[in-house]
């Protein structure tokens, strides 16, 4: 099943549920006006909104046109957005960047940071900041809980998890430095993230989705030429069952909580890295290809973005079509 949220109708939007090729919704309100509420009564709310996603893939139903434009986050604002790094590979690089090391816990005990969750930018929303603050983007996959009792296992987080997301988790990377020295953590360095167009049950990922990770490429393309498409379900070393499980330690999750896995990213050697253009899967933010550029040329020489420069994120099945839809995000220049 996927569902979606359209911007008019309110500071939540308005629930539609989505075809499964992306061209046609259908709102909901007589089940729920928002998808926070059918989060909230899920046991209720699931079986109905799964009799309209049928229908309407059957063609039973009427339904407009499917608009990605007109979306926002699927939950324009959450109770929760944590963020793990389950890909070590992009921990380490970040940290060497930093001239950091990798402490030996963090292949034992997965990282985690909580984003601010009171306002999303929509998946085609502008990125508007200053460009001397390192504007970076950072594709991953996330999931979106029902309720998570503190304490859960992994196996009981696992079970908890209702729907799949993409994520722009943007970083202001010339703002980490200074905040994390304060010892804590990042705040102003982590602006809004934007958020897929669609929302997706786990079911609808079929063999994709299994053992808690999705396994099928994350394609990122920088102002149209491609930058990267590392497999998610590739070298990821805390599956989501571990990362929402680590939330719930201390505190149980309210439905609605997202939970994200961090900078997709593959290891690789060779040349920058896995750079695209040396016949790798590439990179998933500016960072990684940075870190490379340093350790095999003594200097960073790609840029950060700057206003005008558009990432575009996306996840294909296995016959190439858009599942999740594509996040688009333009940057912008801070008003005068």
């Amino acid at each position: 099943m996927k569902l979606a949220t359209l911007k008019h109708g309110g500071r939540d939007g308005t629930l539609v549920v989505v075809s499964r090729d992306l061209s046609r919704c259908r709102p909901v309100p007589a089940i729920a006006r928002t998808l926070q509420a059918a989060l909230d009564d899920w046991a209720s709310c699931e079986p109905q909104l799964r009799q309209v996603y049928e229908a309407l893939n059957s063609g039973a139903l009427g339904s407009q046109a499917f608009d990605q434009a007109a979306c926002h986050s699927p939950l324009p604002r959450a109770y929760q957005w944590a963020d793990g790094s389950a890909y070590i590979n992009h921990v380490e690089l970040v940290r060497k960047a930093r001239g950091a090391e990798l402490p030996e816990s963090f292949h034992t005990d997965p990282l985690m940071y909580q984003g601010g969750s009171d306002s999303f930018i929509g998946p085609r929303d502008a990125i508007v900041a200053d460009e001397s603050w390192g504007i970076d983007f950072e594709a991953e996959v996330s999931v979106v809980t029902g309720d998570v009792p503190m304490g859960a296992t992994p196996e009981q987080a696992a079970k908890a998890i209702r729907l799949v997301m993409l994520v722009n988790d943007v970083s202001l990377r010339n703002l980490i430095p200074n905040e994390l020295a304060k010892g804590f953590g990042f705040f102003q360095s982590k602006p809004a993230s934007a958020f897929s167009p669609v929302a997706v049950t786990p079911d609808e990922l079929g063999a994709a989705w299994k053992d808690a990770k999705l396994h099928l490429p994350l394609v990122v393309h920088l102002n149209g030429r491609l930058f990267g498409k590392p497999n998610a379900g590739v070298d990821m070393t805390f599956d989501f069952g571990r990362l929402v499980a680590h939330v719930a330690r201390t505190r149980e999750l309210e439905a609605g909580s997202i939970v994200g896995s961090g900078t997709v990213s593959n290891k690789q050697g060779g040349l920058w890295g896995s750079s695209i253009e040396h016949g790798g899967v590439g990179y998933c933010c500016l960072a990684e290809l940075r870190t490379y550029e340093t350790i095999e040329r003594g200097k960073p020489e790609t840029p950060f973005m700057g206003p005008g420069d558009t990432v575009r994120i996306e996840m294909l099945d296995a016959e190439g079509r858009s599942l999740f839809g594509a996040i688009e995000n333009r940057v912008e220049s801070l008003p005068a």
